[in-house]
């Protein structure tokens, strides 16, 4: 018996109190409410960043299918309202598409996009995926609120469009 009240002295001494988890809680919590606000930016910007890999997807996707179909493809913005979306020429009227790309996307909150297209005229916001496999020149621009760049760009008609992250200046 002598044996086993000294294994419950030992067992009672290993334990944490009450008083030391709630200390413990107090820091953690604490730390993570100074890391909070710096991470709601990192995840905004995570988004932005995912947006420019959806639209240069949605370039492949058009080249591709336009070669493969013989249709001029089509990615439209809207720079107003922040979104984008593939249509597809079917008897002479560009039409959506039936499938997860002719669904409008929208860009994240707080993010602007622009397209810049040399000797175009500003309204037209889109650009166009040939059956020879060429494209229209531009570049695409989505700014995120903390000011981060991410460019979309296609500088010849034979190329794809690539992505470039800017630096802040």
């Amino acid at each position: 018996m002598h044996i086993n009240m000294e294994k419950m002295k030992l067992s009672a001494c290993n334990g944490f109190t009450l008083l030391e988890l709630v200390l413990v809680m107090v820091i953690v919590c604490t730390m993570l409410g100074i890391a909070a606000p710096s991470l709601r930016g990192f995840f905004a910007s995570r988004r932005t960043h995912d947006a420019s890999s959806q639209i240069i997807a949605m370039t492949r996707h058009a080249r591709s299918q336009a070669i493969v179909e013989g249709r001029i493809y089509r990615l439209n913005l809207d720079t107003g309202e922040g979104s984008y979306w593939l249509t597809v020429m079917d008897q002479g009227v560009f039409r959506k598409l039936f499938n997860e790309f002719g669904r409008t996307f929208l860009v994240p909150d707080g993010t602007e996009i622009e397209l810049e297209k040399e000797n175009e005229d500003i309204s037209q916001q889109y650009v166009d995926f040939f059956q020879n496999g060429s494209t229209e020149t531009g570049t695409i621009r989505l700014t995120d609120r903390r000011g981060d760049v991410y460019e979309i760009t296609c500088a010849s008609p034979s190329e794809q469009y690539f992505s470039v992250i800017q630096e802040e200046e």
